[in-house]
């Protein structure tokens, strides 16, 4: 914390938590018209668990939830639904180069869920459901994609 500089800590305030803002703004500036909409956020395991990431990015996916639940309550009367999704890590170039990982270090190091593996295509999904009629009486919730990671403390797990 100390050695991170308060332009580099805004630099991440601004893509993650004022993009998830200005994105949910003006998306329900369109749907109010209309009396209907979902509008969909993205955190990350980050933004329920600490000790994870930096904290400039832990703060801001927590931050995000709160804008998204807060978001919820305002636009409900409007017919807008609010959710967000919160991935843990997907093995993509960007996730290797930035971990300095290999999809098997990234997909073994903390899994919950043996013999399954966690595709941007799972995340894309769990987006799609919160987008469509199915989830149509869902609004104000966190979709964790997360293979059951953030219920297992695997410092004290006896399994």
């Amino acid at each position: 914390m100390v050695e991170v500089s308060m332009s580099e800590f805004e630099d991440v305030v601004r893509v993650n938590l004022v993009g998830a803002f200005l994105g949910t703004k003006h998306a329900a500036r369109v749907m109010k018209l209309a009396r209907q909409g979902s509008i969909i956020t993205t955190s990350s395991v980050c933004g329920v668990l600490g000790g994870f990431a930096s904290h400039a990015y832990t703060s801001t996916k927590h931050g995000v939830l709160g804008l998204m639940r807060n978001s919820a309550v305002e636009l409900g009367q409007f017919g807008i639904r609010v959710n967000c999704v919160s991935p843990y890590t997907v093995a993509t170039e960007m996730s290797r180069n930035f971990l300095k990982m290999t999809d098997d270090e990234i997909h073994s190091g903390y899994s919950n869920l043996k013999g399954a593996i966690l595709r941007p295509e799972d995340v894309a999904e769990a987006a799609l459901f919160l987008a469509s009629d199915d989830s149509r009486y869902v609004s104000g919730h966190n979709l964790v994609v997360d293979g059951g990671f953030t219920i297992v403390n695997n410092g004290s797990c006896m399994y």
